[in-house]
């Protein structure tokens, strides 16, 4: 994660929802002939994409959803890999059933959005995941140093120990959630973020939902029979992939790897690079063109 802070906070959209499947909204902007599902992480809400869907939508149907429990109107509720995996295929399913789509992932929706892929390869085209890489490869866990296991622990366990107290003590937890997102350099309103939103750590420390024991992994996604893009912040204290996958990305047909001088919120922090970059790699145009001056 960043301390530095994105410019603008995230809003939930303030439309109506165009579907709703299993009691999550599902929002649907553009046109285009192919889909874009777009997963955001913590702790946001499909506003997160905004600019980026504003850019994208004369190209592509570009559909969001609140990943369960995000949506803190609708009250708790966590979900497994399972039941999250079988969520973004029903709304793959009902927004695309003839063609696959490509997801565009951040944060744990990265995490989700690739075990998805893994699972149901058939119905993904491509991949574009923001700033969190291998998670579980052993490049990644091997080379983290003592000062970054530390402060990755530090951050993940206060949040799993807010989702536990929440229950019983919501104040006390929503202070907690809302002190570590301002921390780590998140800008939304404090009002849209909520203990609710940290079940991902909880199943990461504590194995509350079955866990994350048992996530595809990672490094062997993306390559020649799945193309990605992988977009990642650079001033970050820690980093959320290996070098060595990113040399990988390079060498395979396809995909890429690029990073931005920002931090973990790179849509916010750097946007007319992000959605250049998003926009250029998805209509197979050259992704290291400079931006025309005005």
């Amino acid at each position: 994660m960043t301390a530095s802070a994105p410019p603008e906070a995230d809003t939930v959209p303030g439309v109506a929802p165009d579907l709703v499947i299993d009691d999550v909204d599902v929002f649907i902007d553009g046109r285009g002939e192919h889909t874009l599902l777009m997963v955001h992480g913590w702790p946001d809400t499909p506003a997160l994409w905004d600019a980026t869907v504003a850019e994208l939508a004369p190209h592509f149907r570009c559909v969001r959803f609140h990943l369960p429990g995000f949506d803190l109107v609708k009250g708790v509720r966590p979900a497994s890999l399972d039941e999250l995996s079988t969520l973004m295929r029903r709304i793959a399913d009902a927004v695309s059933p003839e063609q696959p789509v490509t997801l565009v992932l951040h944060d744990w929706g990265c995490a989700f959005g690739y075990e998805f892929a893994a699972r149901h390869r058939e119905r993904v085209a491509r991949v574009v995941g923001v700033d969190i890489g291998d998670h579980n490869s052993r490049d990644y866990l091997g080379g983290l140093n003592l000062r970054e296991k530390l402060m990755i622990a530090g951050y993940q366990l206060w949040l799993a120990v807010a989702w536990k107290l929440g229950p019983h003590l919501p104040g006390l937890a929503n202070r907690m959630t809302r002190w570590m997102a301002r921390t780590i350099g998140c800008r939304n309103d404090p009002q849209l973020i909520g203990w609710e939103m940290n079940y991902p750590y909880a199943m990461g420390w504590f194995k509350a939902y079955g866990g994350l024991h048992g996530m595809a992994p990672v490094r062997k996604l993306m390559g020649e029979s799945l193309p990605g893009l992988f977009i990642y912040g650079r001033r970050k204290p820690f980093m959320f992939h290996s070098d060595a996958w990113v040399r990988h990305l390079g060498r395979q047909p396809g995909c890429a790897a690029r990073g931005l001088e920002a931090g973990h919120w790179l849509m916010k922090q750097k946007p007319a690079e992000f959605n250049d970059l998003v926009k250029s790699w998805l209509l197979g145009e050259p992704a290291d063109q400079p931006r025309p001056k005005a």
